[in-house]
């Protein structure tokens, strides 16, 4: 689960405390009627232009890294896909970096669409990189995912900023998606702690909290 510390994921650790992003308290996650004690938001990356294209940098250099192995780790694929609404920046900064085309699910249209609908162009069969900025439980991805394969295309990689390392990686696993993070949960708080950003026992709460839900 510990993933090792790197210095492009304790950039954006230090990045997403800086700008306020990480925030500790009692919070309700998503469409859950789960409680967390820490809310991560990574949309505020838009408010730093450089810190949005470093982010988008750190996920291209980390794909391509993964695909020039000997048994590359990421699938060849045709283009990039952002999950509304976190990973859609994300996915243009990507696309901009790589020069790699864009297609995105249109937000107003939402996913029970009896016709799903996307913009950009592309063609059936093609292979999409899907971005995201945030994961908790993997099920946003995976209701994504399936969107788009209605139309006609296919994710096997998905790469987010940061896991929550909550199930997702598992789940995802189960579902036939490989997940690449740049950050993980547990490092970004390991990085806190170790620069007095955060007390000792809200730590271990976090913590706890992590460990719980992975047991359920």
């Amino acid at each position: 689960m510990r993933q090792p510390a790197r210095a492009g994921n304790l950039w954006l650790a230090k990045t997403l405390w800086d700008l306020g992003a990480v925030q500790f308290g009692d919070f309700t996650l998503g469409r859950s009627t789960f409680h967390s004690p820490i809310y991560i938001n990574l949309r505020l990356l838009i408010s730093k232009p450089r810190a949005l294209r470093r982010a988008a940098r750190l996920m291209h250099d980390e794909v391509r890294s993964l695909q020039s192995m000997r048994r590359p780790h990421v699938a060849p694929f045709d283009r990039v896909a952002g999950i509304p609404f976190g990973g859609l920046h994300l996915a243009t900064a990507f696309s901009l970096i790589s020069n790699t085309p864009m297609v995105y699910i249109h937000p107003a249209k939402e996913r029970d669409a009896a016709t799903p609908f996307l913009e950009g162009i592309y063609n059936r069969g093609e292979t999409v990189l899907l971005l995201d900025d945030l994961t908790t439980s993997g099920g946003n991805v995976i209701e994504a995912a399936a969107f788009l394969g209605l139309s006609g295309l296919k994710v096997k990689d998905i790469v987010v900023l940061l896991d929550r390392q909550e199930g997702a990686k598992e789940r995802l696993k189960l579902n036939a998606y490989n997940l690449i993070s740049i950050l993980g949960l547990e490092t970004l708080l390991n990085h806190l702690i170790a620069s007095g950003k955060i007390e000792e026992d809200r730590y271990r709460q976090t913590i706890d909290s992590m460990d719980s839900r992975r047991a359920d």
